[in-house]
């Protein structure tokens, strides 16, 4: 099965040791393109992603301020992350939103770097990959006054709501992103969000290293796993696993510019 991992996390110490392997166990398992996620540590280090897109031909980077780290960005930090965007590997801003399950919360931080985020990605024609936890009706407040409309892609990464949040997403044009929970057996909202979706607004992912997918959940999670996740979406929606794998990385190559013969800009 030819796949992509639209969303990992490939700079976490948990791959100091055998990152090469990773990234070959990747490309051997059908996996195209990783697509690291360039939050890290937080600012001021935003080049994690970058740096790795640079050593691996494969792997493709966003750059972003997690809402974790919103009480710590500056303003020179929001100034750095507009910088990075003109790399050509960068293809996104993310992961950004808000998270409402740590304590302390911080939402007025939150917001602001969601916001001035969002922003930035509109200056930049840049989609968004969206992180949100305990936190939908103030996620889809804020993509609704400072995102609808501009005809960007906005993904929803490592979708985790049912067939009700779902369906908010898709009218307001947005992709949603499955990870490994769409494997777990307690998760049958989130397979029922996969059936109702259309096949053009999905993308699959690893999160790696965490949440990883039936049958190796409970092991530290790689991009290599990413086609345990697509073939048991294949497998919910009735779909072959060969013509599933071909339409999501039709779907990542159209959203974010990758090289790729469908590599077009979409419009929601």
């Amino acid at each position: 099965m030819k796949v992509i991992d639209s969303h990992c996390h490939l700079d976490d110490h948990q791959f100091d040791e055998d990152r090469d392997a990773v990234v070959e166990r990747a490309l051997a398992a059908g996996a195209e393109y990783m697509l690291s996620i360039g939050t890290g540590e937080g600012p001021p280090h935003l080049e994690s992603a970058i740096r790795l897109a640079e050593k691996y031909e494969s792997v493709l980077a966003t750059v972003g301020i997690h809402p974790e780290h919103a009480p710590i960005a500056t303003v020179d930090d929001l100034a750095r992350l507009r910088d990075l965007l003109r790399h050509p590997k960068v293809v996104a801003v993310g992961e950004i939103g808000l998270d409402y399950y740590w304590q302390p919360v911080h939402r007025e931080e939150q917001h602001r770097i969601f916001i001035r985020q969002l922003e930035i990605a509109r200056e930049a024609r840049m989609p968004i990959s969206i992180h949100t936890r305990d936190a939908w009706e103030d996620t889809f407040a804020l993509l609704e006054t400072h995102w609808n409309g501009n005809e960007l892609p906005c993904i929803l990464h490592c979708f985790g709501g049912g067939p009700d949040i779902a369906e908010k997403a898709l009218e307001r044009g947005y992709y949603l992103s499955f990870a490994g929970v769409v494997t777990f057996p307690k998760a049958e909202n989130v397979r029922e969000s996969a059936r109702l979706a259309p096949l053009d607004r999905i993308l699959v992912e690893t999160d790696a290293p965490y949440l990883a997918p039936v049958p190796r959940r409970g092991k530290r999670n790689e991009p290599s796993y990413v086609v345990h996740t697509a073939r048991r979406i294949a497998e919910v929606r009735g779909d072959d696993p060969e013509a599933f794998g071909a339409a999501v990385t039709r779907n990542f190559l159209r959203l974010f510019r990758a090289p790729g013969p469908d590599a077009t800009h979409p419009k929601m």
